[in-house]
């Protein structure tokens, strides 16, 4: 029987044996990154095109790691009537250099394999179209394979890296907040109730499921002052929801936010800073990682917005800072006439929000210290005097309007008692309370509409374009 030091000798004996060449298995863009010939390769994806000649067969494949396909060069008779455009493919040759300018590399193949045919004349995208985003909406179990929403997919799957980057770089811990809640974070009424499928059909007097109403969340940010108030500074990314009766292009039933909230601290401008910083460390990202995709959308989708240009000055320029009572005086002097007309206590619709980014030079600009009975109870109380305002602060941005909103939390008790008090919520948020009697400290936080910000960098008008599958009033396919 081997001891130790034996079996160890023999495992690397073993090691050092020479093992039969494996064929390598590479990913399009691998493949086309790849800076030398190689033998024996598998490549798998779908096929974009096919073109037969008498001498060769051409094919180009994709397999969603790149907007740039990969061209194959084949011997004509390893063509068969399934090697359609569509049809799924597993192809081995050799990786060789391309003679053609425009690309690096192609595959010459000894074999294709039609893994999966498809059939052409019912498969509704179509080679060589650019079809709308209208058309392939209708679509959601297959649009993923159009060019277009490839890349965004991309571009959205960089996006979400570079924004859990950005925060764990920066010492935040990353918190799974409840989807399921109790509690109507904005106060706007606009909420999906949960029910069991039995509690749908029986009558209203019997008990809940969780003893209480619930609801899907609006929001995670008061789970978050919870977390920030051991964990200093803290942040979510994940889906919430709104019962908005819409089918507008901003507005979806199922989103995705990202949201922050740092303790110690007593500075609006602090929370700006992250916002600022957030969204130029990302930006910078995608367009780093993606350039070709994000080409694509500034190209052929959005090339009158001049969306390149503008978010190259976005990323040059410090954002501008104007407050409530500035933006209600610039719109009051604006030779525009507005649908809603602006006046001191009014919420900011989205023509005046848009107003507002154009008068100060197609830049993202933050409004802050907004009027107190504007915003929900949660907001600190700047104690102004008559224009009684909180500390809160909204980034609006061009073609968008608003992209983030943010405040000061109320952490002085009798404040948020006496607010709490005069809403009637005092019971519901007695835990809330709680939180400013053990610790409290002074802190506040954000959230940004990730759709909304997809939006913006790309150029896309409608919001139900930049997600991969869009809920919205009377729409819930798959």
């Amino acid at each position: 029987m081997l001891g130790p030091r034996g079996g160890w000798q023999a495992l690397r004996r073993c090691a050092s044996l020479p093992r039969a060449q494996r064929e390598v298995r590479l990913r399009v863009r691998e493949a086309l990154a790849a800076r030398e010939p190689a033998g024996e390769v598998k490549v798998q994806g779908w096929v974009r095109s096919v073109r037969s000649q008498k001498e060769v067969l051409f094919l180009h494949i994709n397999d969603g790691s790149s907007l740039e396909n990969l061209q194959v060069v084949a011997d004509p008779s390893l063509e068969n009537r399934d090697l359609t455009f569509g049809s799924a493919v597993e192809v081995q040759g050799k990786l060789v250099k391309s003679p053609h300018r425009m690309q690096n590399m192609e595959l010459k193949a000894e074999t294709i394999r039609v893994v999966g045919p498809c059939d052409t004349w019912s498969f509704p995208l179509k080679t060589k179209e650019r079809h709308p985003l209208e058309y392939v909406r209708q679509f959601p179990h297959l649009r993923c394979r159009n060019n277009t929403l490839g890349s965004l997919l991309r571009i959205r799957s960089e996006a979400t890296a570079a924004i859990h980057s950005f925060f764990q770089d920066n010492g935040y811990m990353h918190i799974h907040t409840p989807i399921i809640t109790s509690n109507d974070c904005e106060g706007a009424g606009e909420l999906f109730q949960i029910e069991t499928s039995n509690e749908a059909r029986e009558p209203a007097e019997k008990t809940h499921f969780f003893n209480v109403p619930a609801f899907l969340t609006v929001s995670g940010q008061l789970h978050l002052e919870v977390m920030a108030g051991a964990f200093t500074h803290v942040f979510t990314f994940g889906p919430t929801f709104r019962a908005e009766n819409s089918q507008s292009r901003r507005h979806l039933a199922e989103f995705y936010m990202v949201e922050a909230e740092l303790s110690f601290t007593e500075s609006l401008e602090d929370i700006m800073q992250v916002m600022e910083d957030l969204f130029k460390t990302v930006t910078s990202t995608v367009f780093s990682k993606c350039p070709r995709d994000v080409e694509l959308f500034h190209k052929y989708i959005a090339p009158a917005q001049k969306t390149k240009d503008r978010l190259e000055k976005t990323l040059k320029n410090k954002f501008v800072i104007i407050s409530y009572n500035e933006a209600v005086e610039i719109l009051k002097q604006a030779s525009q006439t507005f649908t809603f007309k602006p006046e001191w206590g009014c919420d900011l619709q989205t023509e005046h929000e848009k107003y507002l980014v154009k008068h100060c030079g197609e830049v993202p600009v933050f409004v802050i210290n907004y009027p107190y009975d504007l915003k929900p109870f949660y907001m600190r109380d700047n104690e102004d005097g008559p224009q009684h305002t909180v500390a809160a602060v909204d980034l609006l941005v061009p073609g968008i309007g608003e992209l983030c909103g943010g405040s000061l939390r109320e952490e002085r008790l009798p404040f948020l008692e006496s607010r709490l008090q005069r809403l009637g919520l005092t019971d519901a948020y007695q835990w809330y309370l709680d939180l400013r009697k053990f610790g409290s400290v002074p802190h506040g936080g954000f959230g940004m509409g990730f759709e909304r910000y997809l939006q913006y960098i790309l150029g896309v008008e409608n919001i139900k374009d930049v997600i991969p599958f869009p809920r919205f009033s009377h729409s819930c396919l798959l």
